[in-house]
């Protein structure tokens, strides 16, 4: 037992720190050398910045679900999902980044910089504009020497479902730009955008708030517009049978006005009667079609905008002068770790 502690090494906090000390000049070199160098590393990242928008939609149910949600929310829990017949929850809003469709639709959004030195649409300006990680240009460049263009169709009439490399690579660089996200406990949709130009970071930020809402929009009202076009075809057919009743029995009943024969009486009644029904038919479905019109509007969801997007005034990363204290601080912690292993000779 006496020898096992006698292999023990006690570390003397005093004594280390005057080793340290000592060598002194060994954090002279290294702390220069780690800044510099992590100040050329971090500097070939470009600026970004990013905005954020807070969207809250309407979510269907009465008080009484809504009352009991909100306190249920808190635990976790959400009424209102399980309350709800929709095939689409706002759990997979977030999922429509994954959908070409969703994406591609973006291409033609037409952007600005806050300079007012580029003007295009957001495919072009990923495609010409973006300024690349220095480091990486050497890397892109031999990979664009053995690179084989793939097949699909150009910009603009795309067919999102099949896209060519270039377009693919574009929606890549999309999605990693943008992020939805569902907060289940507070209802609200969250839309972060990340680029490398303020007023153009505002942009796309409302062109998908915009987006997402019209697919919400349409998602929740499409059985009610579809009953709507239903109701209005068969309002436009019984107006078109009553209107040629109407013009048929007003050519008859003029045609006929001098003769006072009992079977023109009863053909003019019958035809009277067929007009009756006609009208009714027509007034019938004409209240359908109205009831659904109501419908459409009841089911199209209203959004409160919480927090909209802004043009950030300073870039969000890379956070530079965080990077390099890092870097200064993990140098430190090494050279001290060298001294300690050298001083003390640990195997």
């Amino acid at each position: 037992m006496e020898d096992n502690n006698k292999d023990l090494k006690v570390i003397d906090v005093f004594d280390l720190v005057k080793k340290m000390w000592a060598n002194k000049k060994l954090y002279t070199k290294t702390l220069p050398i780690a800044f510099v160098i992590s100040c050329i590393y971090i500097l070939g990242f470009p600026r970004y910045y990013s905005t954020e928008i807070k969207l809250a939609p309407e979510l269907g149910g009465s008080s009484m679900v809504s009352t009991l949600g909100s306190l249920a929310s808190s635990l976790g829990f959400d009424l209102n999902e399980l309350e709800s017949n929709d095939a689409i929850t706002p759990l997979l809003y977030p999922d429509l980044m994954e959908d070409n469709g969703f994406v591609t639709s973006l291409f033609n959004v037409k952007v600005t910089s806050k300079d007012g030195s580029i003007n295009t649409t957001y495919h072009d300006y990923l495609q010409k504009y973006q300024k690349p990680i220095i480091w990486l240009v050497p890397i892109d460049w031999v990979k664009n020497l053995f690179k084989k263009e793939g097949e699909g169709g150009g910009t603009g009439g795309t067919d999102p479902y099949c896209l060519s490399k270039k377009e693919d690579e574009i929606a890549k660089i999309i999605r990693g730009k943008i992020n939805i996200s569902f907060d289940k406990k507070t209802a609200v949709i969250s839309i972060s955008v990340q680029d490398q130009d303020a007023l153009i970071c505002k942009t796309i930020g409302d062109s998908v708030k915009t987006r997402l809402q019209d697919f919400i929009t349409e998602y929740r009202t499409n059985k009610a517009r579809i009953d709507y076009d239903y109701y209005l075809k068969l309002t436009m057919e019984a107006k078109q049978d009553y209107e040629r009743a109407r013009q048929e029995y007003g050519r008859t009943a003029d045609a006929n006005s001098s003769v006072a024969l009992k079977s023109v009486e009863l053909k003019l009644e019958d035809m009277e009667n067929d007009l009756q029904l006609r009208f009714n038919s027509y007034s019938a479905v004409n209240s359908q079609m109205q009831v659904a019109k109501a419908k459409v509007q009841e089911c199209t969801p209203a959004f409160t905008v919480i927090k909209g997007a802004s043009v950030p005034v300073k870039p969000s990363g890379p956070k530079r002068m965080f990077f390099v204290l890092a870097m200064l601080f993990l140098t430190t912690l090494g050279t001290s770790f060298y001294i300690v292993v050298r001083k003390y000779n640990f195997q």
